[in-house]
């Protein structure tokens, strides 16, 4: 069928020699008409929209995980990557906001500071400290050693240089990405509810807030997921964020594959069902059987129908010996290669945070794990003891299945709204910020019958709740949730690092002291003080950058002091504003409970830093930043944080050398698949390889681990790699100090698998004992999926 412009055209063509005045006077009018039009059109595209992916992996052998404080759980291999996701939103010639999401248990105040600093060499003042946010979706586990004050690195054995370059670079490069694929779009949010991806683990202290402010919600957790789609106008939809609570902690404190956990499984489960589907099918027609998306699942055909046929191929590949490799070949086997993009911006969906404090991802409940009963009410104990209290996944006991679970629930309410967002973002950017000194500020809170008193927040300290751990990890010792007595046994032992004085211990009151970090400055700064506070607005969308995780009720009274403030500003472009919560966002400082909550001294209200009046702080504090922004005015910076970068320290040992025995090169196969093997989809393939140790190549933007499928007679395609759900990547050595190591590959076949014939290969980087670093692979040998 011809065009409707072409038909045009041919019309005027075909009567231009016949009536030529009054052709060129309808063309004139039909060009007007059409430009209209078009205006009409372009006029959708109100912002330049621009989104950026990098790989932020991080160390996968000897580091210590952040999340859990557990000094056991050292990262050996690798579940799925980790990357850093941006979005920017600029007015065409006005002002501009970035916001990061990063698959890491939190942001870091260091990491924020350099970052900034690579941002104003690279674009001057274009970013800055006030329209840059960067967030943590609090997977716990990630390689740790990436903050900078001494409390959140002492379990990593100090500070990690490789796990915060790897976050700095990677966040950068999402930034300029993103910069660079600037171009005029639209971007629609959209709500909606999600009700089993989240339980209250702190109902007792959420129960000690008032009952007529409970009685106004139907849930103990917020169940609300906030999305926004973003569109370019030539591409179409480029990508989505969305915010909803719930704790990274389905992968429990015993794993150590690094992973981004729910949300960063929900992540990965989104790009890949766009890229499958071109997003322009709804989730239930395009969702694979076993729920996992994958993004290249059709590149090969069955071409083989004959069994026996697949057999022989398979028997004419056998394992080859480890021989040396670019690191670049790794790169580029990977099946996300951006090579495979051409022209086309690749589709980058985040999964962000928001008030996830008492939120947990185990939604079957707290059990004992001796007895099989519900864990104490009150305190999450058994037997009067916190150890044995867990937190069950719905995939119970298997924590991958919980992962997968919780994370494809997630991504299937994000597919739903993405597909039904209708409400356009219209209006300025605008952004601010401001620094504060949370361990002083005055707070004028009103009094019942009337006036007001000043109170103060309380220099950083943490409670006897807090080593009691929550029933996503519990803590070890005597420690209880709901202890606001504290014991003479652990104050002796406190008092060795620090004992706090009179003025502070009622100002932190009912909290019993167990760490005064607020107070402790040896070798450096054991806990922040100085903290940022951040909105970012687009159009009728507000997002209130925050540096800690704020509990449900918590989050629910900022959320609506501020959205009084705003509305009550006078301002029509806020009556139908929606604000959202990122939180740990730009630095990171533990909890945030309401009032009533920190009288409880649950874990939450231990680790609330700055004392009973932490959230009242923030909240007068957000509606000064509201005041100005309705208001056009300027807030002043305040007080910059420390920069801490020189004075770390690390105590984590260098790799020294990697070996193989006599005879054996980097890359052999250790134990290879049994001859003329074949597996079913659903069963699981593994094999080993003589390896090395992952610190040396973190492989970024490549792939430790390969599943390649046979295409014709001799051509293979990689079908799965380190990025993938199914296929996971596990480094070991015989022992702890051994020079020599295993990299174990464990494949669980998704039934979405094409039948054929397939082989799995392994790359790695060997040190030797002069420094040098030297690539390898291996493969092995094939076997077929039937």
């Amino acid at each position: 069928m011809r065009s409707f412009g072409g038909a045009m055209m041919g019309f005027f063509h075909f009567n231009l020699n016949k009536r030529r005045p009054c052709a060129n006077i309808c063309f004139w009018i039909f060009l007007v008409l059409l430009l209209q039009n078009n205006r009409g059109t372009l006029s959708v595209s109100n912002y330049l929209v621009g989104l950026g992916s990098y790989d932020i992996t991080g160390p996968a052998a000897d580091v210590n995980m952040m999340g859990y404080a557990n000094t056991e759980q050292i990262a050996s291999g690798v579940h799925f990557r980790l990357r850093a996701r941006t979005f920017i939103v600029a007015e065409p010639r006005g002002n501009r906001v970035v916001f990061v999401n990063l698959d890491a248990c939190m942001a870091s105040q260091l990491v924020t500071i350099k970052v900034l600093e690579r941002l104003k060499a690279r674009y001057g003042n274009l970013y800055t400290e006030n329209n840059v946010a960067i967030s943590g979706i609090h997977t716990h586990a990630g390689p740790g050693g990436y903050l900078q004050y001494v409390v959140y690195i002492v379990t990593s054995l100090g500070f990690v240089r490789q796990s915060f370059d790897v976050i700095v670079d990677g966040i950068e490069k999402s930034i300029i990405q993103a910069h660079e694929s600037l171009r005029p779009g639209s971007i629609f949010v959209n709500k909606g509810e999600l009700l089993d991806a989240g339980v209250n683990r702190s109902p007792s202290a959420y129960l000690n807030n008032p009952a007529a402010e409970r009685g106004k919600y139907k849930y103990d957790v917020d169940k609300e997921m906030t999305l926004l789609k973003f569109v370019d106008d030539e591409w179409g939809p480029v990508g989505s964020f969305n915010w909803f609570a719930t704790h990274g902690t389905s992968m429990s404190r015993t794993n150590s594959l690094i992973s981004g956990d729910n949300k960063g499984a929900a992540a990965r489960f989104m790009e890949d069902w766009f890229e499958e589907n071109g997003g322009g099918q709804a989730y239930s027609d395009s969702l694979q059987v076993d729920g996992v998306p994958r993004r290249v699942s059709n590149i090969i055909q069955n071409l083989h129908e004959n069994y026996d046929e697949l057999l022989e191929l398979a028997a004419s590949f056998q394992s080859t010996p480890g021989r040396p490799a670019t690191r670049f070949l790794s790169v580029a086997r990977r099946v996300r290669n951006p090579l495979r993009q051409a022209d086309k911006p690749g589709f980058v969906s985040a999964f962000c945070q928001t008030n996830c404090g008492d939120v947990s991802p185990n939604v079957l409940g707290a059990f004992c794990t001796d007895t099989g009963q519900p864990c104490d009410f009150n305190h999450s104990t058994c037997g009067g003891k916190n150890e044995l209290c867990y937190g069950r996944g719905p995939g119970y006991p298997d924590e991958f299945e919980s992962t997968r679970i919780i994370g494809d629930r997630q991504f299937r309410k994000a597919v739903d709204l993405f597909n039904k967002a209708t409400e356009q973002l219209k209006g300025k950017i605008d952004y601010r910020h401001t620094y504060l000194d949370f361990s002083k500020l005055n707070v004028t809170l009103p009094k019942q019958g009337g006036g007001s008193e000043v109170v103060k927040t309380c220099p950083a300290a943490m409670g006897f709740a807090f080593a009691a751990g929550t029933t996503d990890g519990p803590g070890a010792f005597d420690f209880k949730q709901g202890d606001d007595q504290g014991n003479p046994f652990w104050r002796l032992v406190r008092n060795v690092l620090k004992t706090p004085d009179e003025v502070q211990r009622d100002c932190h009151h009912p909290k019993p002291i167990l760490l005064d970090t607020g107070e402790m400055t040896k070798p450096y700064d054991w806990a922040p003080s100085i903290l940022p506070i951040q909105i970012l607005r687009i159009g009728q969308l507000v997002i209130l950058s925050v540096p800690g995780e704020f509990t449900t009720m918590a989050g629910r009274r900022l959320r609506d002091a501020l959205k009084t403030a705003l509305i009550s500003g006078g301002s029509k472009e806020f009556k139908n504003v929606h604000v959202v919560i990122a939180g740990l966002t730009n630095t990171y400082s533990q909890y945030v409970t309401t009032f009533e909550e920190y009288q409880v001294q649950r874990y939450e209200g231990a680790s609330t830093l700055f004392g009973p009046h932490t959230l009242s702080a923030y909240i007068q504090e957000f509606k000064k930043l509201a005041t100005a922004l309705v208001t056009s005015s300027t807030i002043e910076s305040g007080l910059q944080p420390p920069d801490l970068l020189d004075q770390q320290i690390s105590l984590l040992p260098p790799v020294v050398m990697d070996a193989t025995p006599p005879g054996v090169k980097f890359g052999d196969l250790y134990f290879d698949v049994p001859m003329n093997s074949t597996f079913k989809r659903g069963g699981m393939v593994n094999v080993t390889f003589w390896s090395a140790c992952p610190r040396n190549d973190l492989m970024t933007e490549g792939t430790f681990a390969l599943v390649e499928i046979l295409h014709g007679k001799d051509s293979w395609v990689p079908a799965y790699d380190d990025d993938d759900f199914c296929l996971r990547f596990k480094w070991s050595r015989p022992a702890k100090l051994s020079p020599r190591s295993y990299a174990t590959i464990e494949w669980r076949i998704p039934e979405s698998a094409a039948p054929g014939v397939y082989r799995i290969r392994h790359f790695g980087a060997s040190k030797s004992l002069f420094g040098s670093i030297s690539h390898f692979t291996g493969t092995s040998s094939a076997f077929v999926v039937a």
